[in-house]
């Protein structure tokens, strides 16, 4: 009898799991950010990932405080060439774009991101033919992932719920 209760139980958590992943969609009115690597070798790789982290915080202490897309938006356009200068104190080749791109599905801690075309800020290193890194700029789910590294899988679908009900 015991058996047949932790079998019901588990199978009743599965179902509850799945139904949430289902329940969390991104707005189409967010905004990504996306960085693609020159190619998947290790230094073109961390030469991504140090990349991201800079772009990243300097966009964050643009945009915070912002309320909606729209002054996201218009902050991230005011202040391209800044971004810019960021991006030409590495010696790298790299195209920047904001506008609409396309992004892949993406499974994150039982969270469906869905393939399609998103507004964004895209920079591509080199000729971009490595693993990329992406998130959701606005609302802030990139912050999300850096402050909440150790949060379990319902933890981090109940936080992303709560801001996303939130803008």
């Amino acid at each position: 009898m015991k058996k047949i209760i932790i079998i019901l139980f588990i199978f009743s958590l599965i179902i509850i799991f799945n139904s949430k992943e289902k329940d969390i969609i991104i707005p189409n009115n967010a905004i990504r950010f996306r960085v693609i690597a020159n190619s998947d070798n290790i230094k073109d790789q961390n030469e991504k990932m140090i990349i991201k982290e800079k772009v990243e915080q300097e966009v964050y202490k643009l945009i915070n405080g912002a309320n909606n897309t729209s002054e996201v938006r218009n902050l991230i356009h005011d202040n391209m060439d800044d971004i810019k200068k960021i991006m030409d104190s590495y010696n790298v080749k790299y195209n920047i774009n904001y506008g609409y791109n396309y992004f892949p599905n993406k499974n994150y801690k039982g969270v469906m991101y869905k393939a399609g075309n998103y507004e964004s800020l895209v920079i591509t290193l080199g000729e971009g033919l490595g693993q990329n890194f992406w998130c959701v700029l606005f609302p802030p789910l990139c912050l999300l992932d850096n402050q909440k590294e150790d949060v379990s899988d319902v933890e981090y679908q109940l936080y992303i719920k709560k801001l996303l009900d939130k803008f």
